[in-house]
């Protein structure tokens, strides 16, 4: 078996991002306040943890929104401008000089589904209304019809999931296609490697795949992964010219499974995995902005390692949200503000945190560092070899040579695990019986895990 080709630039079959929601990171005020207030420069501050970045073992950095918006970063109000309680473009460029100094590949946060209300585009609608160059940027509906309107009156709009604040874009505009690629272009020029595409679910495909191709065209070996919770995740690669979809389905069922005694739900998980790696090379990953922490969604604190062990041994390209390394605890609650929890702010230097995470961070050193040396675990295949409520074990193949067999187990005494093929133990804590042998098994203690050669 060879290593099959999928979607993605070469760098990014060596990747392991370090995922950071800026404005949480760096303390920024919750809310925006006039454009053309001071700057505050505080880029400078995650420009600081970039070393801790290459201690972990990651490769690339995962920016959250970093441009100008009124709140949360995903209601934009100009693409082309950081966020000024961020800072200018002065300390973007330090930044991605500096990711670049200590190799490390950087990747944007693009909302592109919609915009903010105070969006120049959509601004002039407001006070032009339907005769303003940009109103066929969006899908607007004039009270009485356009030629009804008067000053001061306001469209009904399509939104971004019933939230009147995000307006959404006609993506069926060649004008907003023009923007986007223009976008993404200008910040590729300056030294980003790809975008994660907010929301390109609600996007259509056809959109994503010519703007995808137009920016192909000046930057053959930008990474472009959208954010897809749902769905068709092979369609939405291959019909939107894209790299890589989030996998939220492993994402779910790696927590489920452990939390409630049914590995069953994650061997069914793994094999949906292995579809989707034929096409293309998920982006993987236990938290992210938008969810609870992954060291508060599970309900026992040790299968935290039975977690990043799957993270670390299946095909696609992982990436850890800054602070689950060191075991952050966050909830995320369905209410204003209910994001807080898990977008903290984070100390000057990684030598503030607490001692209390450093088994955490050390476990995550061991697992990407054997990741990094079996870099075809990229593009991967995964069986299942054994499966029952409370132990799993599976193998992940590359070329020939290229194969490692992980046996998890949640039991509360010690287990022996059948995982035909396994021999000496890389990573965890267990012994491998008749190594090397189809008759091999995993001895492990209870709740124990091991990453064995295959």
């Amino acid at each position: 078996m060879s290593e099959r080709a999928v979607p993605g630039p070469d760098w990014v079959r060596h990747a392991v991002f370090w995922h950071v929601y800026p404005l949480g990171f760096t303390g920024a005020e919750a809310r925006a306040g006039d454009l053309t207030e001071q700057v505050r420069h505080r880029l400078p501050h995650l420009a600081g943890w970039l070393d801790h970045v290459l201690a972990l073992g990651a490769s690339g950095l995962l920016l959250g929104p970093v441009f100008a918006s009124e709140t949360h970063g995903y209601d934009t109000v100009d693409h082309f401008r950081v966020d000024p309680r961020l800072g200018n473009d002065d300390d973007l460029d330090a930044l991605l000089r500096a990711a670049s100094e200590r190799g490390l590949r950087v990747v944007l946060d693009g909302v592109f589904h919609h915009v903010g209300r105070s969006h120049p585009a959509f601004r002039a609608v407001l006070e032009q209304g339907p005769s303003a160059p940009t109103a066929s940027w969006f899908r607007l509906r004039w009270p009485g019809g356009p030629d009804a309107w008067t000053p001061g009156t306001e469209p009904d709009y399509d939104d971004f999931e019933g939230h009147h604040q995000l307006v959404a874009l006609n993506h069926a505009e060649p004008a907003v296609a023009d923007h986007v690629a223009d976008v993404m272009t200008h910040w590729l020029d300056r030294g980003a490697a790809g975008w994660r595409l907010d929301a390109a679910y609600a996007v259509p495909a056809g959109f994503w795949a010519q703007v995808a191709d137009r920016v192909r065209e000046r930057h053959p070996d930008a990474y472009l992964v959208g954010e897809v919770i749902h769905g068709d995740y092979e369609a939405a690669v291959v019909d939107g010219h894209l790299d890589s979809v989030t996998q939220y389905e492993l994402w779910k069922a790696v927590w489920s499974s452990l939390n409630d005694g049914n590995l069953h739900e994650l061997a069914h998980a793994l094999g949906r995995h292995d579809g989707f790696s034929r096409t293309f090379a998920p982006l993987t990953f236990l938290g992210n902005h938008d969810v609870t922490r992954i060291a508060s969604r599970l309900h026992d604190p040790a299968h935290l390692a039975h977690a990043l062990a799957v993270l670390t041994t299946v095909a696609g390209t992982p990436c850890v949200y800054a602070g689950d390394e060191h075991a952050f605890r966050g909830v995320k609650e369905d209410r204003a503000g209910g994001d807080d929890a898990v977008r903290p702010p984070f100390p000057a230097t990684p030598e503030e945190l607490s001692p209390l995470g450093l088994p955490t961070f050390h476990l995550h050193q061991e697992l990407i560092g054997l990741r990094r040396r079996h870099a075809w675990l990229h593009g991967a295949r995964t069986s299942v070899l054994h499966v029952a409520n409370d132990a799993l074990a599976y193998a992940s193949e590359g070329g020939p040579g290229e194969r490692i067999v992980v046996a998890l187990s949640t039991a509360g005494g010690t287990s022996a695990v059948p995982a035909p093929g396994a021999r000496e133990v890389l990573a965890g804590t267990g012994r491998v019986l008749d190594a090397g042998t189809d008759g091999a098994r995993v001895e492990l203690p209870p709740g124990g895990w091991v990453v064995a050669a295959g």
